[in-house]
């Protein structure tokens, strides 16, 4: 039996990566997204969450929760408590990763293994990826898309300023979808790349 392929999506804020994801699942695949493992990770029933916590004081709670909009406020303030954040929280995300993968292989049910990592160049873990998928959107229409989800451009503005520019992981991917259009159109793309990731054998 050939290993489960695994697949990275990243790209921009508010590219269309998680609908990416979401159609590679309804497609067969097993997804992985780093942001819900981050929130996972954050609670205070887990080790890393009483660590944040102890980190950051109890101005991150909410309603006895770690709140992630005053946590994210905290840390893009002050690029210090953000490496700091980023040093616990990267190299648990990447542990549960590898946990889940060996899972979805067990299980021998799924056609790809698909990890949505916004940040995947930044912490340099492409080569544990058999491809690279970049999602990429005009930059206005990211910023619009970002500031209807409930998000203000000045957020937006601090958040990519700590990543990448998203042409520049374009460069590197190995495949590339551009989300303009609607979702629709998106989903036509990702079904033609699902075929490929599914048919190509990787070196």
């Amino acid at each position: 039996m050939l290993a489960l392929k695994k697949i990275a999506i990243t790209g921009g804020i508010a590219s269309g990566k998680s609908s990416v994801c979401q159609f590679f699942q309804e497609l067969g695949a097993f997804v992985v997204s780093a942001d819900a493992l981050v929130h996972e990770l954050l609670s205070l029933e887990n080790s890393l969450g009483q660590q944040v916590l102890n980190l950051f004081g109890p101005q991150i709670l909410h309603n006895g929760k770690i709140d992630r909009r005053m946590l994210a406020a905290k840390v893009f303030a002050d690029p210090l408590l953000l490496e700091a954040l980023e040093k616990l929280l990267h190299p648990a995300v990447l542990q549960k990763i590898e946990e889940l993968y060996e899972q979805a292989k067990q299980k021998q049910a799924y056609t790809l293994f698909v990890v949505e990592i916004p940040l995947l160049y930044e912490i340099h873990s492409e080569d544990a990826y058999d491809a690279v998928v970049a999602v990429l959107a005009d930059e206005p229409l990211a910023k619009k898309r970002f500031c209807e989800a409930g998000h203000s451009q000045d957020e937006y503005d601090k958040r990519m300023n700590r990543q990448w520019q998203p042409k520049e992981k374009a460069k590197r991917a190995n495949y590339t979808l551009i989300n303009n259009g609607s979702l629709a159109e998106l989903r036509q793309e990702v079904v033609k790349l699902n075929s490929i990731l599914k048919e190509n054998q990787f070196p």
